[in-house]
């Protein structure tokens, strides 16, 4: 019985997924036999990727740590059919997009647990402050998943899974620094003991020197001030057999953050500025989930019991005056609190061979605490005000996992959630995949509905500083999507080409209008958009020591109610990655991502459309393991320096070179 926390869990490879197959000894012939990876997010157990339709990317432990990406958002930035956009340099506000649609429209797991958060305004996961160090695999499954995920599964799921403890007692310290103030460390201990497993991680991250701000925006005479980020993660996942059919695991995740950054100052010039002195902003972030996995009918029927619990905060403070008044005031800190608490039961039955049903019940409940809005008296006195508010959301699903034939393969889900503010939702999905027999193409396809619950921001928090009024009426955003494509193997597996087309409609889109009677902006379901794109890729295993990988993104987007493209989703992108073991001890790695044109917002907000050129850049990796305990390593980020603002008003950092070394017993 496996030790590790299953949830929603996570497998595979990103750069190689040319290169990753497991292997098994045939008795007959005493010759290994290839497997294909497992995947597990596309039907929530884990399943032989040959009978899976869905598009799936997954990252691993080891290709994290090939290329050196120390924070999840790095690692994304040449996934296909994804967009990255950081506010900056590390620490800055980071979403992800999928297939063109919103940030929010993307469910995101951290070991099982939803860490969405409910106190921001459009409920998204930050990936600002997810580091890599303690990251087993991260698996990226693209399309409406809503009939296995629920709510925000519109674009797709990211879930990843922490590493665990197994085998002797394993101990790893990572020491690296480099450019902009770069210092980071890590400390693993991880391992196994008769029938319990451990692992224990410290991860911190350090850059005290990011340029940021674009020298253009700033005032005459003004000097730049470089963003500073510090963050710690502290994260354990126990495990223990109680018994031959009864197991318990337990993981937690709490990282507390600091960033400094600059903000824009509206008041004191026309257009406005960056700030002259910096801002603060402070993250705590606690995730963790206890589980029961109970086996039944020797382990044909398991269940899994969980209770799972995130708690963010997070703090700003704004140390400028504000002289649009006579009387300069600085606004007291502002403050969000978001907690989600999650009670839920899954059960995993093989009824037949080749057959296997999955069930579900869950109930959530999450809740938020603002002090971010607030109101200016006559005599200039800023009142803050706190708003609370709290909502609940019970589901049942079901979910058929059929292989008809070697060849032929169907999964099929449905759900049904029941929200406490509108009331009951049904999605669901199907998902077919077809190997021809002696060509071996894989032709898949999958159509599914997804939809996006309205905030609790969107629906109780009003801020009359701002003229903005909550709608506790709004409805959640619908979607339906379909994909469909091939895979070929060619020479033999040593290269494989493949090819997905993609389309999602969203109606119900939740857009901000204003009321000239009222003289309010409020949220109201008027939006309709479609996104549609084709995703491939080619993978060539050119020998033993050099493997190469390209992937091909075209993305086009529609506002319905405008005809307009939406902002931030690139046309075009493309990565070419390759690997190379010139000799035993020594890897190489290089990727080369370019991100094409697209229409973005200035970062004060005051041209509402512009032109956003795309970039190239090109990033180096070196491994060198001087013996079974000692590995040196060293990238360069940026190689030629491109500066490019992606979101515009915000500078990415140029050249980087970092070094480091690691050490295992």
């Amino acid at each position: 019985m496996g030790r590790t926390i299953r949830g929603a869990g996570a497998p595979l490879v990103l750069c190689i997924l040319f290169a990753g197959r497991v292997h098994a000894q045939d008795s007959s012939s005493n010759q290994p036999i290839a497997l294909p990876p497992v995947i597990v997010s596309a039907t929530g157990v884990p399943t032989p990727s040959d009978q899976i339709a869905s598009s799936v990317t997954v990252i691993t432990a080891d290709d994290l740590q090939r290329d050196h990406r120390s924070t999840v958002a790095d690692a994304l930035s040449t996934v296909p059919g994804l967009n990255v956009v950081q506010s900056g340099g590390p620490g800055g506000q980071t979403a992800v997009f999928i297939r063109g649609t919103n940030a929010n429209h993307v469910k995101v797991l951290i070991d099982g647990i939803d860490v969405g958060d409910p106190s921001v305004p459009n409920g998204a996961f930050d990936f600002a402050h997810l580091l890599t160090g303690d990251i087993e695999r991260i698996e990226i499954l693209r399309g409406p998943q809503s009939g296995l995920y629920g709510s925000d599964a519109i674009g797709g799921v990211i879930s990843i899974t922490t590493k665990s403890g197994e085998g002797p007692p394993k101990a790893t310290g990572v020491v690296e620094g480099g450019s902009f103030g770069t210092f980071n460390q890590t400390a693993n201990l991880s391992g196994s003991q008769g029938n319990f497993s451990y692992a224990f991680n410290i991860l911190h991250f350090q850059s005290n020197a990011t340029p940021v701000t674009p020298l253009h925006l700033l005032a005459p005479g003004e000097r730049r001030i470089d963003d500073k980020y510090n963050n710690w993660t502290y994260s354990t996942k126990l495990g223990a057999n109680v018994s031959d059919d009864v197991a318990v695991n337990l993981v937690a995740r709490y990282t507390d953050a600091k960033l400094g950054f600059t903000g824009e100052d509206f008041l004191n010039f026309v257009p406005p500025a960056p700030e002259a002195l910096q801002d603060t902003q402070r993250n705590h972030q606690l995730f963790t989930r206890g589980e029961v996995v109970w086996s039944l009918f020797d382990g044909r029927f398991k269940n899994y019991f969980g209770v799972s619990y995130s708690n963010q905060w997070q703090w700003n403070f704004d140390p400028n005056p504000d002289s649009f008044f006579t009387t300069p005031l600085v606004a007291p800190p502002t403050t969000n609190l978001g907690v989600r608490t999650k009670v839920d039961w899954r059960g995993e039955a093989h009824i037949a061979p080749g057959q296997t049903l999955v069930m579900g019940l869950q109930d959530e409940r999450e809740s938020l605490r603002t002090d971010s809005t607030g109101t200016v008296d006559p005599f200039f006195n800023f009142t803050q005000t706190t708003t609370r508010a709290q909502t609940g959301n019970k589901a049942a699903f079901v979910e058929l996992q059929s292989q008809v034939t070697k060849q032929f393969s169907l999964v099929s889900n449905i759900r049904y959630d029941d929200n406490d503010g509108f009331g009951p939702h049904v999605t669901w999905r199907v998902a077919p995949i077809f190997i021809v027999p002696l060509t071996e193409t894989t032709l898949k396809g999958s159509y599914g509905t997804g939809f996006k619950a309205p905030t609790l921001t969107q629906l109780f928090v009003d801020n009359p500083s701002f003229m903005i009024k909550a709608n506790p009426n709004l409805l959640p955003e619908e979607s339906k999507g379909y994909d469909f494509g091939f895979e070929q193997p060619l020479f033999n597996g040593r290269l494989r080409v493949g090819a997905t087309y993609f389309h999602n409609d969203v109606t119900n889109l939740i857009v901000g209008t204003f009321d000239p009677v009222a003289f309010v902006f409020s949220n109201t379901n008027v939006g309709e958009a479609t996104m549609h794109g084709v995703e491939s890729f080619a993978a060539l295993r050119v020998n033993d020591q050099l493997a190469v990988r390209a992937d091909y993104t075209t993305t086009v987007t529609r506002d319905e109610t405008t005809g307009l493209g939406l902002l931030r989703r690139p046309g075009n992108k493309l990565s070419v990655s390759a690997i190379w073991s010139p000799v035993e001890r020594l890897t190489l790695s290089t990727t080369v991502l370019r991100v094409g044109s697209w229409i973005d917002i200035s970062r004060d907000g005051s041209i509402p459309r512009l032109d956003a050129p795309g970039y190239t850049t090109v990033n180096l990796a070196a491994n060198y393991k001087v013996d079974d305990h000692v590995t040196v390593f060293g990238r360069i980020d940026n190689l030629f320096d491109r500066r490019y603002e992606d979101p515009i008003g915000f500078e990415h950092p140029g050249f980087g070179i970092f070094g480091g070394v690691r050490v295992t017993n």
